[in-house]
């Protein structure tokens, strides 16, 4: 266990930040679920700007990486124009 008052400190910063990350990256998972659940073409091109906003939103924090961003954003539009 750390004994030096700076290394107690980035434990609980640590922990903060871990839950903070787990909470938007499981929110993320639940939308493009979501997503992909919808089986019209019209109603998931309504959702995919929000979707897309809060993909970058997630990167520009630091939560996901900006080209797992990028890949997830390819992977929804692909399956939104596969819809018919």
């Amino acid at each position: 266990m750390a004994h030096h008052k700076s290394a107690k400190k980035r434990i609980r910063q640590n922990e903060k930040r871990r839950l903070y990350n787990r909470y938007y990256k499981k929110t993320a998972k639940t939308l493009i679920k979501k997503l992909k659940s919808i089986k019209e073409k019209q109603k998931a091109n309504e959702m995919l700007p929000s979707l897309y906003s809060f993909i970058d939103k997630i990167a520009k924090k630091g939560v996901i990486h900006k080209n797992k961003a990028a890949n997830l954003k390819s992977n929804i539009t692909k399956y939104v124009n596969s819809l018919s």
